[in-house]
């Protein structure tokens, strides 16, 4: 014998299904014992049975994607500390906010300037000899061209550098001697041709001053101030367990507090994990955590916010163009699996994908996009 539509429902929409019939029998029982006068004819008529009211939607195509919400701390990074070196006291110091200019002074030791350079080695021997050779002097050279000084040939042209000359670095040539006294004279040094530790100070890169720890008349021998990125980036604390759905460059988005939303990247996935060791999980710290980096794609989105907490939506998996119905049309069917049901109460079997805000993804012979189907609210 062939199992009827209402066989085939599962026993939570078979109950839905007897309430329901419940409600119309005793409406029509009530309808039975009730009359509506006719004034024109004097008859008396039934009211009119009202059918059972059934929620259809249609299957559409949809972009579905898994996502998270994490919080956020807008500002400039992690901040480092910058200790001065050689001889003297401190005469003049930045501003917290002030930018470092390459050439330009970051602060005063005995009221003489002491200017930024850019570079990976910083000044750790007098460069007073020519014939000297090191990425010291490599730092040295590259800064004083590109500052627009001509510092002659202080090594093997770049097309054809060895790797023995790439490990040894540039050489203090007289040439380089005379670039850099004039840079000197220029910027108010003593122009001497020579450079000792603690008269230029080397940084990675342009950065903004954070804070300053030192005080005017301090040794300059010890920490003066700490330093940041000069872009503003939000740091995201992510779960260990979580963290492998993070990757450089992903594309995610930020929540500012005004509610807007603006793009943003990964920009770093830190390789360090922060708590979660025995004692820490004895101390109930928390579970172990990585720290990760997201940059604005636009920095004029948030040039007016030095810090803010903020949200972050990361987006791991997605799935465009697929044929999509709310989670609450899916019938579990007894003997296993899920269908969707058409208004006359015919069921076509579904394989389901990706779940996400409340709808799920389908698939199967018996669907196609448009179809209406009956669901639950």
């Amino acid at each position: 014998m062939a199992r009827t539509a209402e066989h085939r429902l599962p026993a939570r929409r078979r109950r839905r299904l007897t309430v329901a019939l419940a409600v119309l029998l005793t409406a029509g029982t009530a309808g039975a014992g009730t009359v509506a006068w006719n004034a024109r004819s004097g008859s008396h008529e039934a009211a009119p049975e009202q059918p059972v009211r059934v929620h259809t939607t249609k299957v559409a195509r949809a972009d579905l994607s898994t996502s998270r919400t994490l919080p956020g701390t807008l500002g400039y990074g992690l901040p480092h500390t910058l200790k001065g070196s050689g001889a003297g006291i401190v005469t003049r110091l930045p501003a917290p906010g002030a930018t470092t200019v390459r050439g330009k002074p970051l602060y005063w030791v005995d009221d003489r300037p002491v200017p930024v350079l850019l570079g990976d080695t910083p000044f750790f021997r007098a460069l007073d000899k020519p014939g000297l050779r090191g990425h010291d002097v490599t730092v040295l050279a590259g800064n004083l061209r590109a500052l627009g000084y001509d510092t002659g040939n202080t090594g093997e042209p770049a097309a054809g550098r060895s790797s023995r000359h790439e490990a040894q670095g540039d050489e203090f040539t007289p040439a380089l001697s005379d670039a850099l006294r004039r840079w000197q004279r220029d910027t108010g040094q003593k122009a001497t041709g020579t450079l000792t530790p603690g008269q230029a100070v080397v940084l990675p890169r342009p950065v903004r001053v954070n804070t300053v720890t030192a005080a005017l008349g301090d040794p300059v021998a010890g920490e003066l101030l700490t330093y940041t990125s000069t872009a503003t980036s939000v740091s995201v604390t992510v779960d260990a367990t979580d963290v492998g759905g993070v990757r450089t460059g992903q594309a995610v988005t930020v929540t500012l507090p005004d509610d807007r939303r603006i793009p943003a990247t990964v920009t770093a996935v830190s390789r360090v994990v922060q708590g979660g060791s025995a004692d820490e999980q004895q101390a109930q710290t928390g579970p172990a955590t990585v720290a990760v980096t997201v940059t604005p794609l636009r920095p004029a989105d948030v040039k007016a916010l030095d810090s803010a907490s903020v949200q972050v939506l990361f987006t791991s998996t997605e799935r465009k163009g697929v044929l999509t119905v709310p989670v609450t049309a899916l019938v579990a069917l007894r003997e296993g699996g899920y269908a969707v049901q058409r208004p006359g109460g015919a069921l076509a079997a579904v394989e389901t994908g990706m779940f996400s805000d409340g709808l799920v993804e389908i698939s199967g012979p018996g669907v196609s996009e448009g179809m209406t189907v009956v669901t639950a609210s």
